[in-house]
């Protein structure tokens, strides 16, 4: 189990990440969200030991994180971290050399995520030669290269196409059946939702929302209907008690309603007309972090 306990960072006078804590299981995918500048890269170098918490500490299994330990985290830093000039064998023999890795259990797994991420013919490709899409493949791979028991994934998936999410999405659930903890960060709520079991908002370092998503959602409880029909007056909508907000989206009518009391108000407004679909919907991902981070959904 990774621990990470009431850390807090300071560039000088500017506190970056204030009072932190979370607990990630051998398997488990937890989110760690937040507006850009919210704390989550300060967050991964200093649990990646390339910074020092100005309070707090991190443990694996109960042992301190020192460079041993460091060997077991697997990083897909948001920024690009190739050597470009370097082939995909130098790089990836490279890494794993770092790791503690020899040559020939490297090419070995090598040669097994080539395949996977159907690349192998890049083998012996400079990095520079390969596109932004192929080279966050091989970004991947060296960060899983040794079977990390940690991995932190930062925006893994930006600029990617839907064939090439697919197949890191495929190697991120293999390594979570390994055992794998992983620690998932990014800005499309779509795969936070898929991924996560457990998660927290942070806005300015400070923990904003954290707990399983699901029980959140169920927390939160039924926030829109969603409604398809012919002859349905809005403004008899709107007057509802317990109404919020009505628009129009693509031919649905969307009801921001006040709690799942105003549900059964709003169906018996509606009941009459020529209604094709009456769907209330707890709150999504995307519209809990805008509510938590104070955006709008205007």
């Amino acid at each position: 189990m990774l621990k990470v306990e009431h850390l807090t960072k300071y560039y000088g006078e500017f506190k970056a990440v204030d009072d932190l804590s979370f607990a990630v299981d051998k398997g488990e995918i937890f989110g760690l969200l937040g507006e850009n500048g919210a704390g989550k890269t300060t967050t991964f170098r200093v649990i990646m030991r390339l910074l020092e918490p100005t309070k707090g500490h991190n443990t694996f299994d109960d042992k301190e994180i020192d460079y041993d330990v460091l060997e077991k985290i697997g990083f897909v830093a948001e920024e690009r971290s190739l050597l470009t000039k370097l082939t995909v064998k130098e790089q990836i023999i490279f890494y794993g050399r770092l790791k503690g890795m020899k040559e020939p259990q490297i090419l070995e797994k090598l040669d097994f995520w080539l395949k996977k991420f159907e690349i192998e013919d890049y083998l012996n490709k400079k990095i520079q030669e390969l596109s932004k899409g192929n080279q966050q493949k091989i970004q991947f791979i060296s960060a899983i290269i040794n079977d990390p028991k940690i991995l932190i994934l930062d925006e893994p998936f930006t600029g990617l196409d839907p064939l090439n999410v697919k197949l890191l999405k495929e190697a991120v659930d293999e390594l979570q059946k390994k055992g794998c903890s992983i620690i998932f960060s990014s800005h499309q709520m779509e795969y936070i939702e898929e991924f996560c079991e457990k998660l927290i908002i942070l806005v300015k370092g400070k923990v904003v929302l954290e707990g399983e998503l699901e029980q959140i959602k169920n927390d939160l409880g039924i926030k829109k209907i969603v409604i398809e029909g012919e002859d349905i007056e809005l403004d008899q909508i709107k007057r509802i008690d317990g109404v919020e907000k009505v628009t129009i989206n693509k031919n649905k009518i969307e009801v921001k309603i006040k709690d799942a009391t105003v549900v059964d108000k709003v169906f018996n407004e509606i009941k009459n007309k020529k209604v094709t679909t009456f769907v209330a919907l707890r709150p999504t991902l995307n519209e809990i972090f805008i509510e938590k981070v104070g955006g709008s959904d205007e």
